[in-house]
């Protein structure tokens, strides 16, 4: 069987299957997932056995420390995996959720109720763990899922897919709702792209090479964030102290995610007593800073900041740190350099925190908190398939319910339009 039929096969499985998960109770969609959770732990030597032979063709092909670390799986993943189960099944299902009802002159009752978005395509990079989050949120909003994981994951994600069907088959529930695409060739996801008949909606998840080619070649709407150059703005007003841990927190304690700051932007009032402090605790912890010229006469450890370096996503422990004249140049800077995902600002004046939350057009926006919120789980939504910066159709952390649809429901006694 060709790859081009093997993937037309599994996603027209999916879309019969998305049809039968449309009636399924949330009763039957929680055992499924409790059994999952406790199977994942059962099996969990299984799992740590395929997720070596990944980890050894990664260390073969060259793959970097960090990558290397997203790929791992051991034991305390596997429990944070169970857990996140156990939690999407906590939480209220948002399907058949009305969310508004009205009277028209006519006596028509019109509503909108929530609804599946269908059939999901979910390409991603390296995190086996993710295979999991993503099936957990699929199934309990009532979509089906087709996963294709990075070829660096290919034995991980293939055994957490027979660990979750076995799931299904004992709650009845079709197989085909979730399914792994079991290739390694780039063909699957060209492939994957073009099947708008059967595809509801892509959700790409990884570096911004693979975003982008999944946006530009895709035929079914992509909800998608390029990347994460996320600011913290310490305004004249802020809380030293405050800032000093927020800032650091937000640069320090996992830089190579999209929700870690990236550019630090300082208003000069503050920016003499500032930075010094800030400057000793972040180069203590290995970060290195690209400064303005401002920031250099305080900071002459620093490095000076080129053009490139106000748009980057360093996903590392780098900073680009600007000292600004007043929070309408902190603005500006925000909305040319930034991309839409997570900005904070710290200060204790009401109406500058007002003014930064109207303003700022990001998908998070914080007052006196690390960028690092921005996460579906950290947020109360029990776990995220992805961040979307898109505005369409949803903006933000994607948990249960940006998931969902709504579609328009009508009862009637008989009308006819005249």
């Amino acid at each position: 069987m060709s790859i081009e039929t093997m993937i037309k096969e599994m996603a027209m499985a999916a879309k019969a299957a998305s049809r039968h998960l449309r009636k399924v109770e949330r009763g039957t969609k929680d055992s499924a997932l409790r059994i999952m959770a406790d199977r994942l732990i059962l099996r969990g030597e299984d799992i740590i056995g395929e997720n070596k032979k990944d980890l050894a063709l990664a260390e073969k092909s060259g793959l970097t420390s960090a990558l290397i670390d997203r790929l791992t799986l051991d034991e305390k993943t596997i429990i944070s995996m169970a857990e996140g189960l156990r939690e999407i099944a906590g939480l209220p299902d948002p399907v058949g959720e009305v969310t508004g009802m009205w009277k028209r002159p006519n006596g028509l009752m019109v509503g909108r109720v929530r609804i599946p978005l269908g059939v999901i395509g979910f390409i991603y990079e390296s995190r086996p763990n993710v295979t999991v989050d993503a099936a957990g949120l699929c199934l309990k909003s009532g979509n089906a899922v087709i996963l294709k994981g990075g070829a660096e994951a290919i034995n991980s994600n293939l055994i957490l897919e027979e660990i979750l069907k076995e799931a299904l088959r004992e709650t009845s529930l079709p197989q085909e709702a979730i399914q792994v695409i079991p290739t390694t060739d780039r063909k699957a996801v060209n492939t994957l792209l073009e099947l708008e008949d059967y595809i509801d909606i892509i959700i790409p998840r990884g570096g911004e090479g693979l975003i982008r080619f999944v946006a530009e070649h895709s035929r079914i709407p992509v909800l998608k964030h390029y990347k994460g150059v996320c600011h913290i703005y310490v305004d004249e007003f802020a809380d030293i102290s405050m800032a000093l841990d927020v800032c650091f927190n937000a640069k320090v304690q996992r830089p190579g995610v999209c929700n870690a700051m990236e550019t630090m932007l300082v208003h000069e009032k503050v920016a003499k007593e500032f930075l010094p402090l800030m400057a000793e605790r972040l180069q203590k912890a290995g970060v290195e800073i690209r400064g303005c010229s401002r920031t250099l006469s305080i900071v002459p450890q620093a490095v000076p900041a080129k053009e490139a370096d106000w748009p980057a996503e360093f996903l590392d422990l780098i900073l680009a740190v600007m000292i600004v004249s007043n929070m309408d140049e902190a603005l500006d800077h925000i909305e040319k350099y930034g991309s839409n995902h997570t900005e904070a600002i710290i200060t204790r004046d009401y109406e500058r925190s007002r003014r930064f939350l109207a303003e700022v057009d990001s998908s998070v926006v914080l007052v006196n908190a690390s960028t690092r919120f921005n996460d579906g789980y950290q947020l109360g939504l029990g776990a995220e398939i992805g961040i979307n910066t898109s505005k369409l159709h949803a903006f933000g952390p994607m948990g249960l319910e940006e998931l969902t649809t709504t579609k328009f429901i009508v009862y009637g006694d008989g009308q006819i339009r005249s």
